[in-house]
């Protein structure tokens, strides 16, 4: 790959990559995997880039994330850092205030919900959950990377074109016959039911060793039973503790969705698997 830009170059070995870099490797560190899976499908067969991810776990709730040592040497060996946006990482403000390079904020030109369990005027970064939100994601990183190497412009709009059309192919064959109440003890899932006009989405956000309190269970448990309300889901490795107690009370079923928000794929291929899966999941709890 050409360069345009002299960045300078640190030869460590970063925390995601597995491999050591190769002398003048542009290095571009993604922030959370779904960033990541969009990344390397926006860069794939583009010589000279590696794409290194920094936080790879299966939870989508980071503003408890504390920073590793490897991950501040991954941070300090990056030359172009893309990340979600929108808030979700904000622990690595005070690491990014230090670094002087190009960070790509995939949030930053796409339009926001409210949070369902935060205060007065904070918004949902769980974009990447809505497949017409995440080809927006791919649009900003191949906007953004062209603007940093035009000369491989061509390469990224191709790729970016290619992950886009699979990702309208998943939203048209997704979006039919997803109907009823959508309660999900997560509160990542609200741009999936939006996407995919599941009705009167709720979330509860519980987390091991912070459940609801016995009025909201209560709550719940009547809700559940009045409405008739077939399946509740939780977060794939999340908890599950209240969701199965009203699985207990009420006769209704307890259904894991998976967040994308770990892995060891690259491409856009994994997050369609993942996304397909859910649907396929919801289809099979709400009938």
């Amino acid at each position: 790959m050409k360069r345009v830009l002299a960045l300078a170059l640190t030869l460590v070995l970063l925390s995601g990559c597995g491999r050591q870099a190769a002398p003048g490797d542009r290095h571009i560190l993604c922030t959370t995997y779904p960033v990541y899976l969009f990344t390397t499908a926006v860069t794939q067969g583009v010589d000279g880039i590696q794409v290194d991810l920094l936080v790879n776990q299966q939870t989508s709730c980071l503003h408890d994330y504390t920073l590793t040592v490897e991950d501040m040497r991954a941070v300090e060996a990056a030359d172009v850092i893309v990340r979600n946006g929108a808030g979700l990482e904000a622990f690595l403000d005070d690491a990014l205030a230090q670094k002087d390079v190009p960070i790509l904020d995939c949030a930053q030109t796409i339009p926001l919900l409210p949070a369902q369990d935060e205060g007065e005027g904070e918004m949902d970064p769980h974009i990447w959950m809505d497949p017409d939100r995440a080809s927006q994601m791919v649009a900003a990183i191949a906007q953004g990377l062209s603007g940093l190497d035009p000369e491989d412009q061509s390469s990224f709009a191709a790729n970016a074109q290619a992950a886009q059309g699979r990702l309208k192919s998943l939203k048209a064959g997704g979006g039919q016959a997803l109907q009823g109440p959508f309660i999900t003890f997560h509160d990542g899932f609200q741009y999936f039911a939006h996407a995919f006009s599941l009705s009167a989405p709720r979330a509860i956000e519980e987390e091991e060793g912070a459940e609801i309190s016995a009025k909201e269970l209560a709550e719940l448990i009547a809700l559940v039973r009045d409405a008739n309300v077939p399946a509740v889901f939780v977060e794939k490795n999340g908890s599950r503790r209240s969701a199965d107690v009203i699985a207990r009370e009420t006769g209704c079923k307890v259904y894991e969705l998976d967040m994308v928000m770990s892995g060891d794929g690259t491409g856009i291929e994994p997050y369609l698997e993942a996304l397909s899966q859910d649907l396929e999941t919801v289809r099979e709890a709400l009938g």
